[in-house]
């Protein structure tokens, strides 16, 4: 063989040789190149589950807070619910009230009123009328309860809104109640004293109170001779003023358990009544299972009293 033979067989065999490397090399990368694709591709793969997941999550997330801030909503409007909630039921008492008056219902209806706290027995009152389910009404003062009268150990200042949030009517004594130390001295020393207990009542609760009863009665206003200036007055300031047509005697010299449900008794003969009992009496608090539970069976509805009822004078 010549040198240019033997020199063009080398060149083949190294271009052959080249070649093969650079199959070999294609091979190699195209493998490797396939690897990382499918290695690319099940990541990408697995990236989508954590994606779809995380929507997943997020969605979740999302709808829970938006339950979580409808809870939150009525919490944060819990008083307004309350409000409108109180309002329907007085509609329907007010349509029921007219309704017995008409004597087109054989329905009846009770009113528990209690007079001078709050105390520290009112916690105790509360208790049984939750006990009971039963929503009643308490005619409030303000002197001297930062300290509670029956218990100079604790305060009695947070009991007007222990009241209205256990679902009670909260209504105006005046602040002061001294009806022998100048409440009644004018009609205008009554309406002073309407308005700074109206002021402690909202300060307490947040409730602006439009239902008044006086200190021993309208009567006793009237014994005074400023019963009727005082009532234009109140009229003007949208009040409405209240008095009662049944008691247990608690007000006064009451006797024994037993002779005070017999005077409470005695004195239901009604169909729409207003009960006068004071939250400080221990003789009222032992009986009261018994007036509710009387009343329950004589087939009255017990409510708290509200500004349209017809026992409300305006």
């Amino acid at each position: 063989m010549g040198k240019n033979e033997k020199k063009v067989s080398i060149g083949f065999i190294l271009v052959t040789v080249i070649l093969i490397i650079l199959i070999i090399a294609c091979i190699f990368i195209i493998f490797w190149l396939k690897n990382s694709i499918s290695e690319l591709e099940r990541k990408n793969r697995e990236l989508d589950i954590v994606i779809n997941n995380s929507s997943d999550e997020y969605n979740e997330f999302v709808n829970t807070k938006e339950e979580l801030n409808k809870e939150l909503d009525k919490f944060t409007n819990i008083d307004k619910t309350i409000l409108n909630e109180k309002e329907e039921v007085f509609k329907l008492a007010s349509q029921l009230e007219k309704e017995i008056t008409s004597k087109k219902s054989k329905s009846k209806i009770a009113y528990l009123t209690f007079d001078d706290g709050p105390y520290y027995s009112t916690h105790k009152y509360l208790e049984i009328l939750d006990k009971y389910n039963v929503k009643a009404t308490f005619f409030t003062i303000g002197l001297d309860k930062e300290k509670c009268f029956d218990n100079r150990n604790k305060t009695c200042s947070t009991v007007y809104k222990k009241i209205v949030d256990n679902g009670h009517t909260i209504a105006n004594h005046t602040y002061s109640h001294l009806i022998h130390n100048g409440l009644y001295s004018s009609a205008d020393s009554f309406i002073n004293q309407v308005k700074k207990q109206e002021k402690l009542i909202k300060d307490k609760t947040g409730v602006v109170t439009n239902i008044v009863r006086f200190p021993g009665g309208s009567g006793t206003a009237q014994a005074y001779g400023i019963k009727n200036n005082a009532i234009k007055k109140l009229k003007s300031m949208n009040y409405g003023w209240v008095d009662w047509s049944a008691s247990d005697g608690d007000g006064g010299a009451v006797g024994s358990k037993s002779q005070a449900l017999n005077t409470f008794k005695k004195s239901i003969d009604e169909d729409i009544e207003v009960v006068l009992l004071h939250d400080y009496s221990t003789v009222t608090l032992a009986i009261l299972p018994d007036i509710i539970t009387y009343l329950e069976d004589k087939g009255y509805i017990l409510l708290p009293l509200f500004y349209d009822s017809v026992k409300v004078n305006k």
